[in-house]
């Protein structure tokens, strides 16, 4: 049973893993570690948790990840898609509250790993992930301007649009050096891979920056100003209060945590998949991503899940097996120790300059307007899951979206669904062939009701509908249910309802054409009684066979 979910890591070392190899690993690992230190920091001060919370989250959740991950080429940690929701747990909760929600969604993952919702997962509709993504990127801006123009709010406002209002009244306190700073960070991130795509362009950014604030001793916050001494020991394990009423607040939040992980996770795998052409486990990621998320919060860790970029970054540098994930959360591990003290001088329109292009390239713009051409039931579900994000609340939008989208699926479920009687169809030509006993008609009072395509809930009043459409009340009614590949408990209660009524207007039912699961079901749900093992045939031609022992 579990050889389902063996990690990739097993597989490597099975299949031979070389000093080659290794070295790849090695390189591109190290590389990564570089790109994803910056990050790190940046994502948790943005997420309203300490610099050092976002570090250990890249080396203990980037390390379990990689351990236990469905992909060779996973890297994990604190991603941007976080931000908005740590941001208003933190705000609401704590750190407790976010470590018992991040404990919790990482509960939730591995559940859904040992269900098997990886390949599930993965079909959430485009529209619904561009709405959230997009949204997010626009949050995420918003949030970075208050550090770019180095404004101070007290209190901060909590939504976007109180936020840009803000900014608006106090634009007069801007800091010329802090937006000289910020704008100097996006050229040099933007522009640096035109030089080098050996070095990071975030690492150039954050040692000019910090250098010229050190050199010329330029009044603009830093991130020692603002968070004090940065801490270089290993974390102590911490336990949080726990509570029935905060587990029940946290749920919702939890499970948003989840959806975004699990989401961003399984897409960071399929990319990595486009790129190599290899194939991961997402059932094996979705484990690794919870018991990563299960870890981390008891080392004052984050909510982690694989990040596009970075696993990208590590293919792009050679990377083979999750063995330079490993190497890339050991990179972070030794720079964190090296370099903690000098991390406070990094000033912070720095680090806003960089989420600035981290979310101007995770909005996916060029696709969200593509969107915008698609058939107006997407495009509605795409603008509704954007607007809520960036007006309302990020849970909310998820789920507001995914409910919408699976009203859109059922809808066109429905639609696809064509039923309706095919008696008259049957000229003299088909039906020799089908009765072969040389009638060329149905005997008096037969009809055939044809049902093409899934017999769920949301097809059965089409089912009932159609069928009243007949005036007359026939002796024998042949159900064809050859393009019916499944039925669920709504379309055989339908079923059942017609078999009944049937039965009072003295009209015979039989089964045509009845495929493995519909069959199966029905047999199981005991409407079998009603109609008789011997009324559920395999073929219309069977069927018309019985029509003539019973006529």
């Amino acid at each position: 049973m579990f050889s389902f979910f063996e990690p990739k890591i097993i597989s490597v070392f099975k299949e031979g893993y070389s000093r080659q190899m290794f070295l790849k690993d090695l390189v591109a690992g190290i590389i990564v570690g570089i790109v994803a230190f910056p990050l790190s920091i940046a994502f948790a001060i943005a997420s309203g948790v300490r610099p050092e919370q976002g570090l250990w989250t890249a080396v203990i959740a980037g390390f379990l990840i990689s351990v236990l991950s469905g992909s060779r080429f996973q890297i994990g940690g604190p991603t941007g898609a976080f931000i908005v929701i740590i941001f208003s747990i933190v705000q609401k909760y704590g750190y407790d509250g976010l470590a018992i929600a991040t404990v919790m969604a990482g509960l939730f993952l591995i559940i859904m790993g040992f269900a098997r919702m990886g390949d599930v997962i993965k079909f959430i509709p485009y529209p619904v992930t561009v709405g959230f993504t997009s949204g997010i990127a626009i949050i995420i801006f918003t949030t970075q301007v208050q550090d770019f123009l180095g404004i101070t709010l007290t209190p901060q406002p909590n939504h976007c649009v109180d936020r840009w209002a803000a900014y608006i009244q106090h634009i007069a306190s801007s800091n010329i050096y802090t937006i000289i700073l910020g704008a100097l960070t996006v050229v040099l991130v933007q522009l640096w891979p035109k030089v080098s795509k050996r070095v990071p362009g975030t690492i150039v950014a954050i040692a000019v920056t910090t250098l010229l604030v050190y050199w010329f001793k330029l009044p603009v916050d830093t991130i020692g100003s603002r968070f004090g001494e940065i801490p270089h020991s290993f974390p102590e394990i911490r336990i949080p209060k726990v509570s029935l009423e905060i587990i029940i607040n946290l749920s919702s939040p939890a499970l948003t945590i989840a959806l975004l992980a699990g989401i961003e996770s399984l897409l960071s795998a399929v990319v990595a998949d486009g790129m190599t052409g290899r194939r991961h486990r997402s059932n094996v990621e979705l484990i690794a991503q919870g018991f990563a998320n299960l870890v981390s919060p008891f080392f004052q860790g984050i909510p982690a899940t694989g990040a596009i970029a970075r696993t990208a970054t590590n293919i792009k540098n050679g990377g083979q097996t999750p063995i330079s994930g490993m190497v890339h959360a050991v990179t972070v591990f030794t720079l964190f120790m090296f370099l903690a003290p000098l991390v406070k001088l990094i000033p912070m329109a720095t680090l806003s300059g960089i989420l600035m292009v981290v979310a101007y390239n995770m909005g996916e713009w060029q696709l969200f307007y593509r969107l915008l051409k698609s058939p107006k039931s997407d495009v509605a579900v795409l603008l509704i899951t954007f607007l809520l994000t960036v007006l309302i609340d990020l849970t909310v939008a998820i789920e507001v979206g995914v409910v919408l989208a699976a009203f859109l699926f059922m809808r066109r479920m429905v639609d696809v669904a064509h039923m309706g009687y095919i008696t008259d169809e049957l000229d003299e030509n088909i039906l020799p062939e089908l009765m072969k006993d040389g009638s060329k008609s149905l005997p008096p009072g037969v009809e055939i009701f044809e049902i093409n395509g899934p017999f769920f809930f949301g097809a059965t009043d089409k089912f009932k509908d159609t069928l009243k459409q007949e005036k007359r009340i026939p002796k024998i009614l042949i159900l064809l249910m050859r393009h019916v590949p499944t039925i669920d408990a709504t379309g055989l209660r339908a079923l059942e309802d017609v078999i009944r009524k049937s039965r009072k207007d003295g009209t015979q039912i039989i089964l045509a054409g009845v495929q493995p699961q519909p069959r199966k079901v029905i047999i199981q749900s005991g409407i079998i009684e009603l109609i008789s093992e011997d009324n559920i045939l395999p073929s219309l031609e069977e069927a018309l066979k019985r029509v003539h022992k019973i006529a």
